[in-house]
């Protein structure tokens, strides 16, 4: 049976790469990661290129953007996408790299995807948005989300926000992750719609009671743990962005606070940069660089003395083309040594 993850970190474009997400999952065993968000039309056709001469490329690159560790598990993988057809196809692609879940992204604002017509653009199209999901649901047994906002421009009521709902609701979704800020589709480009329109988490809540059948999590200005608990007082979970980005050790009681599980220790900067070391290893010997992973890091050690000096001194090393696995051994040794 479906069920909401009462902690789950949200998608992020050049955020929430395997890199990271295997860094958080350092962070916490339970929460939910998401995939940076995947357009299925380009599914599509990196799969018809598989028949073809080109077909090593073609897998290179699905491996690079559907790959992933075992250890991300869970883990939902994000679609962009207007054409039901073509959705259902790269959920069925999804489903056999392993996901545990697939997301339709209803929330991004910005004009690249808008041209694409996908993304928050859909939230004026709920009957469309329904028929994905239906052709998505009936193309796996895998639990399919909607991501969205509560609104955008002029589409910004209550009743706009209901309506959509209830609408891809009967569509096949069950559960929805609503960012509560609607999105100026002109006017404001992606990072200004993440903090100019107002928060309405009361909006969030109103949905929640007057819709108890379905599972709500709220997104949205949510910046510690404490909020974070406050809010599940409202609704069934709630999802985080850049404040796990930019504070990742914040979250390091996650676990214990959200899922009733305190079988590992609270993670520490040294244990995370540690626990990255195997990937490292085969990240390198496969070709990538380690910059690719390290910088990620950069938000692991904050707050204390000489916290900058330790980033300058990673930064400088990682990027190095040639640097390997020995950087981030020396990066943790000189975080144990300060017993962080």
């Amino acid at each position: 049976m479906e069920h909401a993850y009462r902690f789950s970190v949200a998608p992020m474009l050049d955020c929430t790469d395997r890199h990271f997400r295997l860094l958080m999952r350092q962070v916490s065993r339970r929460c939910l990661l998401t995939s940076e968000m995947v357009v299925a039309r380009a599914l599509h056709h990196i799969r018809a290129e598989l028949s073809s001469t080109r077909a090593a490329e073609a897998q290179a690159r699905l491996e690079r953007l559907l790959g992933f560790d075992p250890q991300e598990h869970p883990l939902a993988l994000q679609l962009g996408g207007d054409d039901p057809a073509l959705l259902a196809e790269a959920v069925r692609l999804g489903a056999d790299w392993g996901y545990d879940e697939i997301n339709l992204n209803v929330g991004c604002p910005s004009e690249k995807v808008q041209q694409g017509r996908f993304g928050a653009c859909l939230m004026a199209e709920p009957e469309r948005v329904a028929r994905c999901v239906e052709a998505m649901t009936a193309a796996t047994s895998l639990p399919v989300t909607v991501k969205h906002r509560i609104g955008i421009d002029q589409l910004d009521s209550y009743d706009h926000l209901l309506h959509f709902v209830d609408t891809v609701a009967a569509g096949g979704a069950r559960r929805f992750a609503v960012h509560a800020r609607k999105a100026w589709l002109e006017g404001l480009d992606p990072k200004q719609n993440r903090t100019i329109p107002p928060l309405r988490w009361d909006l969030v809540h109103r949905l929640k009671a007057e819709r108890p059948q379905l599972l709500i999590e709220l997104n949205g200005g949510l910046e510690d743990p404490a909020t974070c608990q406050s809010q599940l007082a409202h609704v069934d979970g709630v999802m985080v962005g850049r404040a796990a980005y930019a504070h990742p050790l914040l979250w390091s009681g996650v676990d214990a606070a959200f899922f009733h599980d305190a079988s590992h220790e609270p993670a520490r900067a040294s244990s995370v940069v540690r626990g990255l070391i195997p990937h490292a290893e085969s990240w390198r010997a496969g070709g990538g660089r380690l910059w690719a992973i390290a910088r990620h890091l950069v938000h692991v050690v904050e707050g204390v003395p000489g916290a900058r000096h330790w980033r300058n001194d990673l930064t400088q090393a990682a990027g190095q083309r040639q640097a390997g696995p020995e950087v981030l051994e020396a990066a943790a040794l000189q975080l144990e040594e300060r017993g962080l």
